[in-house]
């Protein structure tokens, strides 16, 4: 087995496959991509050639000649070909189903308008100041965590769903990680705030934190 992740310390989406790949004790080459350092280490001819889209995370599995780009696809590819090593999604068409809503809640409508582009966008093309933009991030984490603490009411045990780690709470995680960064109050999520708390105290939730990571410094 030889993988390599080519991420963002403090990029939400590679913190997900981080989590991900601590979960099921799996070794990998980590790759720091630095966003801001140079206009941006994405946007070099090396690293647009593993994914032309100029974000991370990418994960490159050289044994079998594969680079995947997208958090969750990647985690799913992961958990496929390492099943049983901790599985990340219910065998249960329904539960798995519910299982990858709330993570698309999360990965599809919440983290995407927090996105460091989309923030230097708002800053460049619309002249919106850094308070604009913390409340624009504040806003949107704000209305996505009211429809999850909504959810989590009627389905959430010690994790998101019951006593057992899902792709669910993997991301969960980053994105209550990003609300506090950007001053989000958490007192008003007082389940999310429980369960990122559970997660956070299992080692690899520890290991894969941003403050963590080599490129952090």
């Amino acid at each position: 087995m030889n993988l390599t992740l080519y991420g963002y310390w403090r990029s939400s989406a590679s913190y997900r496959v981080r989590i991900a790949l601590n979960l099921k004790g799996l070794k990998y080459n980590y790759v720091p991509v630095h966003l801001a350092k140079d206009g941006g280490e994405q946007h070099s001819e090396h690293y647009q050639r593993l994914n032309p889209a100029r974000l991370v995370p990418t994960l490159v599995h050289e044994d079998e000649d594969i680079i995947l780009t997208q958090s969750l696809s990647i985690i799913e590819y992961l958990d496929e070909r390492y099943y049983d090593a901790y599985p990340l999604l219910p065998k249960h068409t329904l539960e798995r189903a519910s299982v990858r809503a709330l993570a698309q809640d999360i990965a599809c409508d919440i983290q995407p308008l927090g996105n460091l582009r989309v923030l230097n966008a708002l800053k460049s093309q619309f002249n919106a100041s850094d308070d604009a933009t913390t409340q624009w991030v504040r806003k949107w984490t704000e209305t996505g965590f009211r429809a999850i603490e909504s959810r989590l009411q009627t389905q959430a045990g010690k994790f998101c769903f019951d006593f057992d780690v899902t792709l669910a709470d993997v991301c969960l995680v980053p994105q209550v990680y990003n609300a506090r960064r950007f001053g989000v109050n958490m007192h008003q999520f007082p389940l999310i705030s429980k369960i990122a708390e559970n997660c956070n105290a299992l080692d690899a939730f520890k290991q894969a934190a941003p403050e963590n990571q080599t490129d952090s410094q």
